[in-house]
């Protein structure tokens, strides 16, 4: 047997040094709540929270399938992992009442508290056990599977060489889960509170396949009980009188419009129909950044995630490594991010955020359209073509993503004499063109999972990889990480590995993160952390 040590959880949490890189703008403080919540227990009146979805309906939420933060947000609103990020934005014990993890990083063990599912069914390890294994199964097709190839087997289990038993997750009883990884990952925690680890009932998922299309058939364990959902329209969700943890839950109500217009949304919440507007979930209209900056009324913060568009390598010209590298090149970052999107950005000149960059300078010079006509013309007669065929940029529609659009439509133009043709999709439907390959350069983005390189990095493989890119090397790299448990030798082997994105340049980053929202004065402890993810558990809105 191995010998077991109690995890102390300081150690993996997301410390404010860690985010230090985030900072500018009052970023820590807009992060922190400005009240401490009431105590447990103390009757409240009914209090509803209203937000705005400018995306339209979310891709899913169903935990186990969802890849984007409006289908997370919903999903996190309704189930409860292991593990939560606390009201001050702290990793706790959650569903877990305690934990251990063996003196070689390898095992975890998590022992379960009472809780209900909204349905009453009693949550047990088997739920997390079969939850996860879900995920990982082939059939499920879940693109987020490669959060979980750090159990054991976990990655041969999704590529059909192992058994579903194989799989380093297994309920000893109804309340025990162990856990055994592939490696050491000191961020596993993080993971396992996230959404992709969230359970589901066995039974109403495969009594169903389509339960969680509707209020009737979704059963969660979290804070809130979907009731409502008229898509494209609104999602309501009330408190879970069942949860586990309800005495810290203030909102009796949550509604989430679905609006795509930022004006609009701006608009709604001056008239005091909506208590939040702006990020993550909604957006602010450009032209009153400036305003409502010097109003003091809006907060920002940045946060671990890079806008940028992807190539699809598989077809040409993109199919050439210059060719990327020259469209690339070509943008001129810094006035995207002084004059189309002000507070909200800053130039990325390397695909990973601030808070775990190896190369903080940029691996190229931003705006050189000198080396990008050079570029250009190298891998044009590598391809053996004197003139590029029609190209097509596809973005999901938001005003923010057609003026960005507009304007490096326009800089391709003015560096390489081209017109290339925008056309946008409403966020699912642009979605499952990327991941159909059905594009040519597609706007995209990633917001960390967890403060790690590796995150960002595995977006260039398995089920996520819609730029179709393939480096040998590269992905040899990202498998001898994973076995090396010196973190200094680690980040050197990662080093190697971004190098390598940022030569075959399958995405061009444009800009990094930066959040920018407003909310009423009677909002509280409403939970931003520093990776981009909102959290409405601890919520109040008492008017």
């Amino acid at each position: 047997m191995k010998t077991l040590q109690r995890l102390s959880l300081c150690a993996v949490l997301l410390s404010s040094l860690a985010f230090a890189g985030c900072g500018g703008n009052g970023a820590q403080d807009a992060a922190k709540p400005a009240d401490t919540p009431t105590a447990q227990g103390q009757q409240a009146a009914a209090q509803e929270l209203r937000v705005n979805l400018n995306t339209g309906d979310p891709s899913t939420i169903d935990p186990g399938l969802a890849e984007d933060i409006p289908s997370m947000s919903v999903a996190r609103a309704a189930f409860d992992g292991l593990l939560r990020l606390d009201v001050n934005g702290q990793l706790k014990e959650a569903v877990a009442e305690k934990y251990e993890v063996s003196a070689d990083g390898l095992t975890y063990t998590f022992h379960l508290r009472d809780s209900k599912w909204s349905n009453g069914d009693p949550v047990t390890a088997h739920d997390f056990e079969y939850a996860w294994k879900r995920v990982l199964n082939p059939e499920t097709a879940s693109g987020y599977a490669y959060q979980l190839y750090y159990l054991k087997n976990g990655q041969a289990y999704n590529a059909g060489k192992a058994k579903a038993e194989d799989v380093g997750v297994k309920a000893t009883d109804d309340k025990t889960l162990v856990v055994t990884l592939e490696n050491p990952a000191p961020f596993f925690p993080q993971l396992v509170a996230s959404v992709t680890y969230f359970p589901v009932n066995k039974n109403v998922v495969e009594a169903n396949e389509n339960w969680a299309g509707s209020p009737e058939t979704y059963v969660g364990n979290g804070p809130f009980v979907l009731k409502k959902w008229e898509h494209k329209s609104v999602i309501e969700l009330e408190k879970n009188e069942s949860y586990w943890d309800k005495d810290a839950v203030k909102l009796s109500k949550l509604t989430i419009n679905m609006i795509e217009d930022a004006n609009t949304e701006l608009s709604m919440f001056e008239r005091g129909e909506l208590d939040w507007a702006g990020s993550p979930l909604g957006d602010l209209p450009l032209d009153a950044l400036n305003a409502l900056k010097d109003s003091g009324k809006m907060q920002t913060q940045a946060t671990a995630g890079t806008y940028w568009y992807v190539f699809n390598t598989s077809q040409p010209p993109f199919s050439n490594k210059k060719i990327r590298q020259a469209f690339a090149y070509a943008v001129n970052r810094k006035d995207i991010a002084e004059n189309v999107v002000p507070y909200k950005s800053t130039p990325a000149l390397g695909i990973l955020p601030p808070t775990m960059a190896f190369n903080p300078d940029g691996y190229f010079k931003d705006g050189d359209v000198e080396t990008a006509k050079k570029l250009l013309a190298e891998g044009m007669k590598e391809l053996g073509i004197s003139k590029l065929p029609e190209i097509t940029l596809s973005y999901n529609t938001t005003e923010v993503n057609q003026r960005i659009a507009t304007v490096i439509q326009d800089q391709w133009r003015k560096a390489f004499g081209i017109e290339v043709k925008l056309v946008n999709k409403e966020n699912k439907v642009h979605r499952e063109q990327m991941k159909l390959g059905n594009f040519q350069i597609g706007r995209a983005s990633w917001i960390g999972d967890f403060n790690d390189p590796i995150n960002f990095f595995e977006v260039f493989k398995g089920g996520l990889n819609t730029s179709k890119w393939e480096n040998k090397e590269f992905l040899a790299l990202l498998e001898q990480s994973a076995k090396e448990a010196d973190p200094t030798k680690r980040n050197e082997i990662l080093k190697k590995a971004d190098a390598i994105v940022m030569d075959e340049m399958p995405a061009m980053p444009i800009y990094y993160f930066t959040y920018a929202w407003v909310k009423q004065d009677t909002v509280k402890d409403v939970v931003v952390d520093p990776l981009g993810f909102i959290d409405f558990k601890y919520a109040s809105n008492e008017k």
